[in-house]
């Protein structure tokens, strides 16, 4: 059974830990790869999207992709959803700098499109997740079950862009008011985003300060409007579906 990590034991890990190819995932836009990872006697399996193989994209800063799913990481647990696999840069990556992801070994076949109702019925938080962060591409097999019956959300590279871009399958609340618990997170959220330096800072690093003042500006939208709303203005469907 494989070793259970605390996410900062996952981060200590894929930060400091030797790099090994395991295999390419060949069905991604971008080139991504399976390695693993190796420290202080402990391992664990992640995935490697080095900057280098991102396909350039006419509304996305090249090279930027990376550093937007460390800020997905990083806004997932800010909300205190735990929702993201712990993930970070690494410069001296097998391919040089990209994003490491920790692995979560699931069943590929389940995702949304063949969730139950009741199982549907969790994605709340991943609706609300992906209006903060303005998501482009939440495609049905970004939703994935873990083990414990524990939701995890991946593949966020094409999110945060400044201009509304939500695409994705989870159109399920539309109308609905967001919970009172989420608001709290989402005030939270903006709060820390406004106050505190650190974390500020984190986000510097990683968005620009156009794409950090939409951030906020969207989690001020959720609070003064909080009902999920209706797909558009644009595609609101990503392509493909899974």
């Amino acid at each position: 059974m494989p070793e259970i990590l605390s996410p900062d034991e996952a981060l200590t890990i894929l930060a400091l830990g030797d790099m090994s190819l395991v295999g390419e995932f060949m069905w991604g836009s971008n080139y991504t790869f399976l390695v693993n990872m190796t420290h202080d006697g402990r391992q664990l399996q992640a995935i490697y999207k080095p900057s280098r193989g991102e396909r350039p994209l006419w509304d996305f800063d090249r090279g930027t992709l990376a550093a937007r799913e460390v800020a997905a990481y990083l806004t997932s647990q800010e909300l205190g959803l735990g929702m993201v696999p712990p993930t970070i840069l690494r410069q001296d990556g097998l391919a040089g700098p990209g994003s490491l992801q920790l692995f979560i070994d699931v069943d590929p076949n389940r995702n949304y499109l063949n969730f139950s109702e009741e199982e549907k019925q969790r994605l709340k938080p991943v609706a609300l997740f992906d209006l903060l962060i303005n998501n482009a591409d939440r495609k049905a097999g970004h939703v994935l079950l873990g083990p414990q019956d524990k939701l995890w959300l991946i593949d966020h590279g094409v999110s945060f862009h400044e201009e509304y871009k939500l695409r994705t399958v989870i159109w399920d609340f539309v109308g609905e008011l967001i919970p009172q618990p989420l608001l709290s997170k989402v005030k939270d959220f903006r709060a820390q985003m406004i106050n505190s330096d650190s974390t500020k800072a984190s986000f510097a690093e990683l968005l620009s300060e156009r794409e950090i003042t939409a951030l906020v500006q969207r989690a001020d939208a959720l609070l003064a409007e909080p009902c999920f709303p209706a797909p558009g203005p644009g595609r609101p469907y990503p392509w493909p579906l899974v």
